[in-house]
């Protein structure tokens, strides 16, 4: 009897080792570490303009593009919300691979010459189908972490989107270590490795409801993790920077890396064995209460009703009066009703009919079409400023470890001031957007060391937007249609990066170099990028302007009914 029990309890082990929310949460971590393939753009960049043959604003409609594919995600956050993807994340993850796969191979492939060159339209779609698989990753993950750990949804979205932030750093150290700086491989390698990593793990994204006592322990285990890789990727860029590694040191380095990677894994097993001895314990005095019930002859078999419950624990809820269902018709018969009805699961079109998912998206496009401008071109300004080929690979793969920095950090930091304080996070975006308007004025000066300082404050601040967002998404307009509404105000992105890399930097660089003598497309000087940046200076401060009025609206909100729910659960 008792090694049956054994037995039974081991295979339970087993099973919930393959299926759980912390293996969910280690498999999307590895999923982001690889599907950052966009960020790494001004790596392969100039490739493919020089065999192409294409003009600065060629380049940047390749670039937007790009942007449109990896921020465009309304298509996955459809499917995931719909009937045929609720609860298959890896159908959501499966089209991903395959959009990736078909995108860099066609890409590599006019790279290389073994097709035909294509027309520049023909190239921009290759870019925006490799790119939109990016979102079809990065939805199925957050999406998912967020139900798995609905009250650290901050932490959590800003550990997925951290890892996404340093998978260009990553990739790049893959391609160093494995291709010797051949930019025609990389792009292969993007083609291959993404995919295959995906199809490999994504039958272990899955929702899991249970919760466990110990989540906040586990989750700053991942954080920790996630700070020690980004750290150790910046003492190797700065490292390699210094001095001069030889091949054997980059597989030890990579080598190293590697492990760092996997160390998810011991935090899934710890967490499912104490997650197992708890359920074991908690079943064995379910067992001994029915087993109590019976001897009792109890007249009335007691079941759990999952509706009940919610009924009795809003009952006791204090932010229940507070509380509007969406589209129910009916009108609270005092207070604000548009501040009541802030937190329900909106559909799309109700979400979009508010002002404060306009606010929401006018500030995103501000920050994050400014900062991908940035990005995009960071290549092309470290060549107008003399920089060499090493030192700009250099700050692209800086610029990752900073967007992880802001990815993470805004966060962690915000979900401890809103437990602490009940600080509403549009505070942070008007911060990070007022951080981000400064580092854009250091950049245009052009002075010695001025992109490197520049792009450290551009990139932290462009990071946070990009965690900052989803949280306030999921907790102003719900979490039924949460992958929906956030990938639509995401398009705020490549529409704010169109505005100014295409029509604003491109335009203007293209100018300044039209004055030059030579035939090659190319400006050398600070004149070249300097009034683009003064520009994007201005648009970071008037959506630092628009994030405070979102603040405003949503304080209360943030305090009577977010903060509330917080310190209830902590009760």
């Amino acid at each position: 009897m008792h090694e049956g029990a054994m037995r039974v309890a081991s295979s339970a082990v087993v099973a919930a080792a393959r299926r759980s929310k912390w293996a969910a949460m280690a498999a999307s971590t590895w999923i982001q570490c690889s599907s950052g393939g966009s960020y790494c753009f001004a790596v392969y960049s100039p490739m493919l303009k020089s065999s192409q043959g294409y003009d600065q604003s060629t380049l940047d409609s390749v670039a937007f593009f790009k942007d449109i594919g990896a921020n465009i995600g309304v298509l996955s956050g459809l499917l995931i919300s719909s009937r045929a993807g609720h609860g298959r994340t890896w159908l959501v993850h499966l089209a991903g691979a395959a959009q990736c796969f078909v995108g860099y191979l066609l890409m590599w492939l006019s790279v290389t010459g073994c097709v035909p060159r294509p027309p520049p339209a023909l190239m921009c779609l290759y870019m925006l189908l490799a790119a939109h698989a990016q979102t079809f990753f990065n939805t199925a993950n957050v999406v998912t972490a967020v139900e798995n750990f609905p009250d650290s949804r901050g932490t959590v979205i800003g550990i997925m989107k951290g890892f996404l932030g340093l998978s260009g750093a990553i990739l790049i150290q893959i391609y160093q270590t494995m291709f010797d700086g051949n930019p025609s491989s990389f792009i292969l390698m993007l083609a291959l490795l993404p995919t295959f990593l995906t199809l490999l793990l994504m039958p272990y994204v899955k929702v899991h409801h249970r919760n466990g006592g110990s989540e906040k322990k586990f989750l700053d285990a991942f954080s920790l993790i996630a700070v020690t890789v980004a750290g150790y990727l910046m003492l190797v860029i700065i490292g390699e920077c210094i001095l001069r590694i030889g091949s054997v040191a980059h597989i030890l380095i990579f080598a190293a890396l590697m492990m760092m990677l996997i160390s998810p894994a011991a935090v899934v097993i710890k967490a499912q064995m104490i997650e197992a001895k708890a359920l074991g314990e908690s079943s064995c005095h379910e067992r001994t209460r029915l087993m109590e019930d019976n001897l009792e002859g109890a007249p009335e078999e007691r079941t759990y009703d999952p509706v009940a419950a919610d009924r009795t624990c809003a009952q006791h809820d204090p932010t229940a009066s507070n509380k509007l269902a969406c589209g129910s018709g009916h009108e609270p018969s005092n207070g604000d009703p548009i501040l009541l009805q802030r937190g329900e699961n909106f559909s799309i079109t109700q979400a979009m009919s508010t002002c404060d998912f306009w606010l929401l998206f006018s500030a995103m496009a501000c920050g994050m079409g400014s900062g991908l401008a940035t990005v995009n071109n960071i290549s092309q300004i470290g060549g107008s400023l003399g920089y060499t080929s090493l030192e700009t690979s250099t700050l692209v793969s800086l610029w990752s470890i900073w967007n992880f920095l802001g990815r993470f950090g805004s966060g962690y930091i915000s979900d401890y001031f809103l437990r602490r304080k009940g600080w509403a996070r549009p505070l942070f975006i008007a911060l990070t957007l007022a951080v981000m308007s400064v580092g854009h004025a250091v950049i245009s000066t052009g002075f010695p060391g001025s992109l490197y300082m520049g792009s450290v404050l551009v990139g932290i601040c462009y990071g946070s937007q990009w965690s900052l967002m989803p949280s306030i998404t999921s907790e102003l307009f719900g979490l039924q249609h949460f992958g929906t509404i956030f990938n639509t105000i995401a398009i705020a992105s490549p529409f704010g990066s169109y505005i100014l890399s295409v029509r604003v930097v491109g335009y203007i660089y293209d100018m300044e170099s039209s004055t030059s003598s030579s035939d090659i497309h190319d400006c050398i000087g600070r004149h070249c990028f300097m009034l683009s940046f003064l520009i994007m200076a201005s648009v970071s401060l008037f959506g630092t302007v628009v994030a405070l009025i979102l603040f405003g609206r949503t304080r209360r909100f943030y305090e009577q009914v977010i903060y509330a729910k917080l310190q209830s659960h902590v009760q």
